[in-house]
């Protein structure tokens, strides 16, 4: 606690008596400041004990006096100190009166008490007190670096939430709450998101204070991790700013938890290296293999069915931080928040996914990338997603997924499931401007010839092709002999120099005509 007028009056060197004021002498004392001045106050900065004998003053004077201590009670002068026997051998009553109207606390300072004698004891007092707040710090941040390392994140918070005598919640690096104390501060700390989402978009170190919602607390939020783009945050909830000690706490709080932070990159970035090799060998049939090198660190991910997914980044001018990392983390931090495990593989301008069919890390991916990303770009990632496989199939599964992406890069799509590629038509795959240029160049001496009145051989042709080639069929949906078009079919072969009887014309042919239909 620091000195106070109360502690001051009790000290028993100083012989001090209150003779205005005594209701208000629990006030904290900043400093001692002793001044002549007939108006201190520009040289006030609030909290002060002003110490005077009054040289300069009309003491009697009660419309002087009420002028003089409404100033300072005004400038925050938490109390007057008057020497008698100097200049006044009492304190005046005027002085005395004024003090009283504005609830000012009056002490009057015997003769043999020099004001040094006041200011040394205000100054060893707050020392003593600045002491025992650096000790509690001290005493805090090994409290908390003991629970960090036998407990982790959750008895850090703990401990961290008893030494503000508040609350302590720990975000991911999505902004969800990993961790809150006491138990009940989970629901408080997840009213926050949007608070630590937007904390989360400005350079590390960064911190702010906010107002919960709902509530009176007062809310410090901080950034934690050496990067430029924060890896998690910190919010720590009291009813009042925190003094010095409690702020040692949080200061030793952010410390810790950035250290666990940085460790946990570093594991982490091992993790993904161990993944990368997992995924080798899944993709070159060796399941048994991957099992081996992956012990327990992927859980039964290899057992389970799982998906695949495949994605890309689009080159981008002037936007800030890569999508492919955004991905990452909504992905690995649904599977933490929901216990599942989740195989993430970095590969240069790629990203792998391989998690639980139906579980929190391919929903959270689904959730992030439609209807759009998060980051505004709808054109920044490209995504293709498996069909359901298990560690046999692997090799399948990706090249599923890669189909998936080549189909969403083409269609101008931001994620496409190889399930409804397969259950739909082949024919929306030939909106390709390979595919109809192709068409075109196969079909342009058909139509040129066309285009002289010599004949109709393209409808011709798509009539036969769509009767499989039956002559009378064909030709009846036409409304000419069947003569007519065996002459037209043998000058489409002509013209093309191609046979129709070989069935790969055929097909060419009849998707060409299917390429060029909606032109």
């Amino acid at each position: 606690m620091p000195p106070t007028l109360a502690s001051l009056v009790h000290h028993s060197a100083l012989k001090l008596t209150v003779r205005a004021g005594e209701d208000r002498l629990d006030v904290p004392v900043r400093w001692a400041h002793v001044s002549e001045l007939a108006d201190p106050v520009p040289y006030m900065e609030g909290g002060e004990l002003l110490l005077i004998t009054a040289l300069k003053l009309d003491a009697e004077d009660p419309e002087a006096m009420r002028r003089y201590v409404k100033r300072l009670a005004g400038a925050g002068v938490v109390g007057l100190g008057f020497a008698v026997g100097v200049n006044y051998d009492a304190i005046p009553e005027a002085l005395v009166q004024a003090a009283r109207l504005e609830g000012l606390p009056l002490l009057e300072v015997p003769r043999r008490t020099p004001f040094l004698a006041i200011s040394k004891a205000v100054s060893a007092a707050i020392a003593a007190d600045q002491y025992r707040a650096v000790t509690a710090g001290f005493a805090a941040q090994r409290e908390l670096t003991r629970q960090a390392l036998t407990t982790g994140p959750e008895g850090l918070l703990a401990a961290l939430a008893a030494q503000v005598d508040g609350w302590a919640a720990l975000y991911d690096a999505s902004g969800a709450v990993v961790a809150a104390a006491p138990e009940w501060a989970g629901r408080r700390a997840a009213r926050l998101t949007a608070e630590v989402e937007r904390l989360r978009e400005r350079p590390a170190p960064a911190s702010s204070v906010v107002a919960a919602p709902d509530t009176e607390d007062r809310i410090e939020l901080h950034s934690l991790g050496t990067g430029r783009r924060p890896r998690a945050a910190l919010a720590v909830g009291t009813a009042a700013a925190p003094g010095t000690a409690e702020r040692y706490a949080v200061h030793s709080a952010i410390a810790l938890l950035t250290l666990t932070t940085e460790r946990s990159r570093s594991l982490h970035a091992a993790e993904q290296r161990v993944g990368a090799a997992v995924l080798r060998m899944l993709l070159a049939g060796e399941p048994d293999h991957a099992r081996a090198v992956a012990g327990d660190l992927y859980g039964g991910l290899l057992d389970a069915p799982f998906r695949l997914l495949v994605a890309e980044s689009a080159p981008r001018q002037g936007t800030d931080g890569d999508p492919l990392d955004a991905l990452a983390e909504a992905a690995e931090s649904a599977a933490a928040r929901s216990g599942e495990a989740v195989l993430v593989v970095p590969d240069r301008d790629r990203l792998v996914v391989l998690a639980t069919d139906g579980g929190a890390a391919v929903a959270a991916c689904t959730a992030y990338l439609v209807p759009e990303p998060k980051n505004g770009d709808d054109d920044a990632l490209v995504v293709g997603l498996s069909a359901p496989a298990g560690p046999i199939a692997a090799a399948t599964a990706y090249r599923q997924a890669e189909q998936a992406l080549s189909v969403a890069r083409r269609r101008g799509r931001v994620l496409v499931e190889h399930e409804h590629v397969a259950a739909g038509s082949v024919l929306p795959l030939l909106a390709d401007d390979a595919v109809r240029a192709f068409a075109d160049g196969l079909l342009r001496a058909l139509r040129d010839h066309d285009a002289t009145g010599r004949g109709d051989l393209v409808a011709s042709l798509r009539a036969w092709l769509s009767r499989h080639g039956q002559w009378d069929a064909a030709a009846a949906d036409l409304g000419v002999h069947r003569h007519t078009l065996r002459y037209r079919m043998r000058r489409v072969e002509e013209i093309l120099g191609r046979s129709l009887d070989d069935p790969d014309v055929r097909m060419e042919l009849w998707l060409a005509l299917k390429a060029t239909s909606a032109e």
